[in-house]
């Protein structure tokens, strides 16, 4: 097993300190409605979870470990004594170590310009990649992994400085996730089986784990030069300091090499974060902060799970709702898309990003820069579906309907001039009558139809 090299014990940091990293958020994520997250690891070769629901919606915590719904959580479920994953990985993969996965997982047919041009064609402005998740593997050669990684073993490539160019050769911006609250590897606690597990009492917390989670998130930084760090669950308590291999030091030096960076909410909740990150129907209370993002999967799972089905997975026009549903609270989307191991991307998630791109050719230019709207002005509905956005010298109404035999529904905003109403796109047509707006939708819209009323 690979040894994180050692640091020496330093005292926390102190509010001040912290507050010291504060800074405006850069002008292009203001403007970057949307996100890619991609799951790709050795979890990628089993593909197997249970569906049993979004996170947030399983209430019992026993319940959500035992049977996880997350594929990229399954080196922890096979350890869990009883659990359908456990029986799974005995029966189809002969109770292997979870390492000889790593050796299995070939990725023969990745092709990262083909990924950057789907997600560039769904309406993407920024890319975040899974660069080493709670499993420990990396997906570069990452300093101080002995071999671990997918330079050395499975695919045999550097996958994130693939990825990274092929990002960056679309246009998209590069956000870098990194597991700095577990490595089940280096630091092999018990399987989790609760929350606090998780987040406080089975976690790493100690300096030589800190000094091997910065050294190898200041190579990825030097490497690739992400503007976005996306780090998960925590960061090791020894290292929430400012000193040499301190998380202090390590937003610092980042910022320094990447001025229009920033980084989410999820490196404990007393240091620094520029915004913070809801997940599927969890961590709501992240939606408060001035600047923030949910993140989901296509399906259930982020990690490709191949149990699930059409039945589990959001359509392009599903997409599409909760897109404009996050923007018009004031947040970001950040979807995941969970590749198979050979490097292909699912036919139903292709099929749904494809779709997405379609209402977002027309659609995605009033969500750039958008912002909440008063709801003096109007409220939100969920049947009929309609949202609402304010853009300065005109509001827009994002129009749907979840029951498809509604189509006749009718707007009646305050302060604006209805009169002087237009659809963009094809997804409805609009009459004035009565003081009200007539909003008659399509059948054959890609999503919610976007209606444009100036103020008065």
């Amino acid at each position: 097993m690979s040894q994180p090299s050692t640091s020496t014990e330093s005292q926390p940091a102190a509010p001040e300190e912290w507050a010291q990293l504060k800074r405006e958020l850069p002008e292009w994520f203001r403007n970057a409605p949307f996100g890619i997250f991609i799951h790709w690891g050795a979890y990628s070769v089993p593909a197997w979870a249970e569906p049993i629901g979004a996170l947030g919606t399983v209430k019992d915590p026993r319940e959500w470990f035992t049977h996880n719904a997350y594929a990229e959580w399954y080196m922890n479920t096979i350890r869990i004594d009883g659990s359908p994953a456990q029986k799974h990985h005995q029966e189809v993969h002969g109770g292997v170590p979870y390492d000889e996965l790593l050796d299995q997982w070939h990725a023969e047919n990745f092709d990262p310009a083909s990924w950057a041009e789907l997600f560039k064609e769904a309406g993407a402005d920024y890319v975040i990649p899974t660069t080493k998740h709670h499993d420990g593997i990396g997906l570069w050669d990452a300093p101080g992994t002995n071999g671990r990684n997918v330079v050395h073993r499975g695919p045999k490539q550097d996958l994130i400085g693939a990825i990274a160019g092929a990002v960056k050769e679309q246009g998209m911006h590069l956000g870098l996730y990194y597991s700095g609250g577990l490595d089940w590897h280096v630091r092999p606690f018990p399987p989790h089986i609760s929350s606090d597990s998780v987040h406080d009492t089975d976690r790493p917390k100690d300096p030589g784990y800190a000094q091997y989670a910065y050294d190898h998130v200041a190579d990825l930084i030097e490497r690739y030069r992400p503007e976005i760090l996306w780090n998960d669950i925590e960061w090791p308590d020894a290292g929430k300091h400012f000193g040499p291999g301190g998380l202090g030091t390590l937003f610092k030096e980042f910022y320094a090499a990447c001025p229009t960076g920033v980084v989410n909410d999820r490196w404990g909740s007393t240091t620094h974060q520029d915004y913070g990150t809801s997940e599927y129907e969890a961590h709501k209370d992240a939606e408060s902060f001035d600047a923030w993002e949910n993140c989901r999967g296509i399906g259930f799972s982020f990690g490709y799970n191949q149990v699930e089905g059409t039945e589990q997975s959001l359509t392009g026009k599903q997409l599409a709702r909760q897109l404009v549903d996050v923007v018009s609270r004031g947040g970001r989307f950040l979807l995941n898309v969970g590749p198979k191991a050979d490097g292909t991307i699912p036919a139903i998630q292709r099929q749904s990003l494809t779709e997405l791109g379609a209402w977002m050719a027309a659609g995605k230019q009033y969500l750039v820069g958008a912002t909440p709207l008063d709801s003096a002005v109007a409220v939100p509905t969920d049947e009929p579906w309609i949202r609402w956005i304010d853009r300065g010298t005109e509001i827009v109404a994002f129009v749907d309907s979840l029951d498809e035999s509604t189509t006749a529904i009718d707007l009646a905003p305050t302060g604006v001039r209805l009169e002087g109403a237009t659809v963009e796109g094809s997804g409805a047509t609009v009459t004035y009558d009565g003081g009200k707006l007539h909003v008659q939708l399509l059948a054959d819209r890609v999503g919610p139809a976007v209606i444009r009323i100036p103020r008065t």
